[in-house]
């Protein structure tokens, strides 16, 4: 039975938002969109190269030899 004080306390805390493994959410959306913003702008410049070497390596497999 004591570990139903020890559920009461941590909802409790979760309730009062002073959760610790609740993270911070406003950051990993700023990392996410961060991410997104430089794989668009990597693509933007290096497009024909990355569809050139991924259609090399495709080939490279496929291709029977």
């Amino acid at each position: 039975m004591r570990s139903v004080p020890r559920a009461l306390a941590a909802l409790a805390a979760r309730i009062r938002g002073e959760d610790p493994e609740r993270g911070d959410v406003p950051g990993w959306v700023m990392v996410t969109v961060m991410t997104a913003a430089l794989v668009l702008a990597i693509l933007g410049v290096f497009q024909d190269a990355i569809v050139t070497a991924v259609q090399n390596a495709l080939n490279s497999v496929t291709t029977r030899g």
